[in-house]
């Protein structure tokens, strides 16, 4: 059974941080690309960040450029989102995804993602 399985998520002040992880199961993790994605309430769903485990090739919106970090353990099939100087617009579901032999710059292609995670909330107040 194929499982993605975000945490980490929660409240936090402006200015803020927090380590979001997606652990996965079920299949080949190093075949695929990870990303993570956000929807807040009333807008569509979009790309933040994202990491192919074939080569390690990293890619983020530029909203988060420079504040965000991804990072993957394949000894533990585990994906990292490290988020510091978080603002409140930052504030949205994030989810994890993954796409079969991806590059990470397909990260905002939502769609095309063969399987999601359930979602963590991420509430940053001013």
């Amino acid at each position: 059974e194929v499982q993605l399985v975000e945490s980490g998520g929660g409240l936090v002040q402006a200015g803020g941080s927090l380590r979001l992880s997606c652990k996965a199961s079920g299949f080949t993790f190093d075949d695929y690309m990870i990303g993570w994605l956000r929807q807040a309430p009333w807008k569509e769903r979009e790309g933040v960040s994202s990491i192919s485990n074939s080569d390690g090739s990293t890619y983020y919106a530029t909203s988060v450029e420079g504040r965000f970090t991804i990072s993957s353990d394949n000894a533990k099939n585990t994906v990292y989102l490290q988020m510091n100087s978080l603002k409140p617009e930052d504030t949205a579901v994030y989810y994890c995804a993954a796409r079969k032999d991806a590059p990470a710059q397909a990260m905002g292609v939502i769609d095309d993602y063969d399987f999601w995670g359930q979602g963590t909330q991420v509430t940053v107040s001013s």
